[in-house]
């Protein structure tokens, strides 16, 4: 039972770390979206949050400008910044409430004359300019847009809370691998047994790696993009890991950081291409000609759907399970606020279904760390092979092109049917 009670301890730690406190006010809403979305702050709810700087590059009279200030409530503040309407209740794009120190401020009134009555369309204008009023006044500045009162922000540079973990985990990493780094340069662990637990433990992931990734996509090229592949894997685990910590932010639940992943490899495969793989996109072979003006586009598709594929993939499983989480748990003060009674039931299933998603996850993050590291190396291979068309040699031994291809990367012969492999079996065949 030492186990379970130590499991069940972890989820009321990780409830009350990381779980929204709707029971702060009767009239606030949960809203699991918000919790996992990225922010100029902090969340350290229930106990509060810590406001992130906040950089602007501001083009004012016509000239650019370099604005910084230690919080969003900082710049509210100035007066030179405020709070953006959105363009709701008959605001348009761009316009903006002043704010105080304390709060986003008071809503500009709607216009009126006394001796003239309101229209159906004026009376509904009116009602959303409260209720976007209301909405802002309940705003803390840290959630909200900001926009320049005296002039045009060119880049928002501020600070968010995804790229503090991002930051965060590159920092582990270097804590780890280099003290790791500084043993092997001693010889421990190449002419003597690694010691320890963490150069055990990274000595092994680094290993699966370049046996089980590496050499089967890219063959006998594999230690030319081994430390991209390792430095992708690492950093992708660790901030998939990272954001299941109490207070923690997933940084790969953020698109832009995904699409920024993803381009990388997008690069990477596009310099390794060869002239061979150059020529399979823009003329085929063995393609007849009048079926060559519809194929050749579609491989220039493929080429964008790969890395796009990556990005989504990773976003969506990490949001995905940050999202079942929050509303597992957001459940139970739901059914709360309608009785205690229930929402005091409802806490025990729930709990039981947070531990096991949150154990799942656990396993996700290692999956979604390999499964992304893995297309790479697969996409790299892909541009790196070498295809000998020697049509003849083919038919004489009863091999394909293909095969001849994956023989040389593999640095293998296939000179017989019985000894043909293919995709799988070609990827898992020893080096």
């Amino acid at each position: 039972m030492r186990p379970a009670l130590r499991l069940v301890l972890l989820l009321s730690v990780v409830v009350a770390g990381s779980a929204p406190a709707a029971a702060a006010g009767e009239d606030e809403e949960f809203n699991a979206v918000h919790h996992t979305s990225d922010g100029n702050y902090l969340d350290f709810s229930p106990m509060g949050k810590v406001e992130l700087p906040r950089l602007f590059v501001v083009r004012r009279d016509g000239r650019l400008g370099f604005d910084v200030f230690g919080s969003s409530t900082a710049a509210v503040a100035s007066g030179r910044y405020a709070i953006e309407g959105h363009g709701q209740g008959g605001h348009a794009e761009g316009d903006v409430h002043a704010a105080g120190a304390e709060n986003a401020g008071e809503p500009a009134a709607p216009e009126r004359l006394d001796d003239e009555l309101l229209t159906v369309e004026e009376l509904e204008e009116a009602n959303a300019e409260e209720v976007l009023g209301e909405q802002i006044e309940a705003e803390a500045p840290y959630d909200a847009h900001l926009v320049a009162t005296d002039g045009e922000v060119v880049l928002d540079l501020s600070i968010t809370r995804h790229l503090v973990f991002a930051v965060l985990c590159m920092g582990l990493l270097f804590l780890l691998f280099l003290p790791v780094a500084g043993r092997y340069k001693k010889g421990v662990g190449r002419t003597s047994a690694p010691r320890g637990l963490v150069q055990n433990l990274l000595e092994t992931l680094v290993i699966y790696i370049r046996d089980e990734v590496a050499k089967p996509n890219l063959g006998a090229k594999y230690e030319r993009y081994l430390p991209y592949l390792l430095t992708v894997f690492f950093f992708i685990l660790a901030c998939n890991l990272i954001g299941l910590v109490p207070f923690g932010a997933t940084a790969t639940a953020n698109i832009t950081v995904t699409a920024v992943l993803a381009i990388l490899t997008f690069v990477v495969t596009q310099f390794a291409g060869t002239k061979d793989y150059w020529a399979h996109i823009f003329n085929p072979p063995g393609i007849p000609l009048i079926v060559k003006p519809i194929l050749i586009p579609i491989e220039i598709l493929g080429l964008f759907t790969k890395p796009f594929a990556l990005a989504v993939r990773l976003f969506a499983n990490m949001t995905a399970g940050h999202l079942v989480i929050l509303n597992l748990i957001g459940l139970i003060f739901i059914v709360g606020g309608m009785s205690a009674t229930a929402g005091y039931l409802t806490s025990i299933p729930a709990l039981l279904l947070t531990l096991f998603v949150y154990c799942l996850e656990l396993l996700v993050a290692f999956i979604q760390a390999y499964v992304f590291t893995i297309l790479s190396a697969l996409f790299i291979g892909m541009a790196t092979a070498e295809h000998e068309h020697d049509h003849d040699h083919a038919e004489d031994h009863g091999v394909t092109a293909h095969d001849l291809a994956v023989s040389q990367s593999n640095g293998q012969a296939v000179h017989k049917q019985h000894d043909r492999t293919v995709g799988t079996e070609a990827a898992l065949s020893p080096a």
